[in-house]
């Protein structure tokens, strides 16, 4: 009889202890292949190495442990060894600094940390594009021309513009509107999209005539062009992602760069801003609409159910509208695609 029930007890824990450990893994949202560790290289981001351990890897800053070599757990540097520990039942993200065998002293800039997300993808948007209101358009100053009758000009040229500045300062850019946003849903108007064209200095006023002299410029200042102040930006490598507000849904209005479908790293703009709550570091699950089919037997026209099709996060805000970059794309990701809490 003893023997019996100790080969029960073994078929038991045979048979529960798998299921254990899957119920375990797949509440707390682990990969199936995840790694034990993993050493980071130059040329990683944050996003990427939690994809390496999570399904959802926008929750790196819940998983990470304390540890006491680490001040702050979106520091991490190449040569630095991610690891996955238990804490509780709860997986914990750890990192092993390299201490060698021999005394010796690590300098490491802080400018070497590996960004959250890939900051190539979005640095021209951070600090050459913007969103302004209609109200606003209308005020902003408009370039006139350029000095000896010119319709076009570029960097050393100068220019001259009416109007009166929106903010006193000597530095202003030289924008133009490349986009006018209108929520597809409400018909309401979101917003011009400017882009910038050149960087100048105000030298002189009259009445409402400004003279600028142009510093550098991306393309050829022209008349109409719009005087708007500079929006420089410092490069924000630490974006901590968090779930998107309760009950924020929004829908796409543009890819940009000039094309209708994009994928991973693409920046997409949408219609929520500001004053829906909107910030840097919200994430939004990507829907994509189901196609029209014909119903064999019937010859009606079906729409097919919308299908999850990645992840953006939020890095720019402005009033009404936002900019994201996608970090994740399973198929095509297009304008009027809907989002949503992941």
């Amino acid at each position: 009889m003893k023997n019996l029930l100790y080969g029960l007890l073994a078929s038991l824990i045979v048979v529960i202890s798998p299921v254990q450990a899957e119920v375990r893994k797949d509440s707390l949202l682990l990969n199936e292949d995840y790694p034990e560790s993993y050493v980071v290289v130059k040329g990683d981001t944050l996003w990427d190495i939690s994809a390496r351990f999570l399904k959802s890897p926008w929750k790196w800053p819940e998983v990470w442990g304390v540890n006491p070599q680490v001040d702050n757990p979106h520091l991490i540097y190449p040569g630095d060894i991610i690891y996955l520990t238990w804490v509780d039942g709860q997986p914990r993200l750890g990192v092993k600094r390299d201490s060698g065998i021999y005394p010796r002293a690590r300098v490491t800039p802080l400018d070497t940390a590996i960004p959250a997300i890939p900051l190539r993808d979005i640095n021209s948007f951070l600090n050459n594009n913007r969103v302004l209101s209609e109200d606003l358009m209308q005020k902003a100053p408009y370039v006139l021309g350029g000095r000896d009758e010119r319709i076009i000009a570029g960097a050393g040229d100068r220019v001259y513009a009416r109007g009166q500045l929106l903010e006193e300062q000597p530095g202003q850019g030289i924008y133009r509107s490349e986009n006018q946003y209108v929520d597809p849903e409400t018909g309401e108007f979101l917003g011009y999209e400017l882009l910038k064209i050149a960087d100048g200095n105000v030298s002189e006023r009259h009445d409402d005539i400004l003279t600028l002299d142009l510093a550098k410029s991306h393309q050829e200042v022209r008349v109409k062009d719009r005087v708007v102040p500079t929006e420089e930006s410092r490069i924000q490598s630490m974006f901590y992602p968090k779930p998107s507000p309760d009950g924020v849904k929004a829908q796409i209005l543009s890819v940009l760069g000039g094309v209708r479908d994009g994928g991973q790293y693409n920046v997409v703009a949408f219609n929520r801003g500001e004053r829906e709550g909107i910030e840097a570091g919200h994430v939004f699950a990507i829907f994509r609409k189901g196609e029209l089919t014909k119903d064999p037997i019937t010859n009606e026209l079906i729409q097919l159910p919308q299908e999850r099709s990645g992840e953006l996060m939020v890095f720019k805000v402005f009033e009404k509208v936002s900019y994201g970059l996608i970090m994740r794309s399973t198929n095509v990701v297009s304008v009027g695609d809907k989002l949503q809490q992941p």
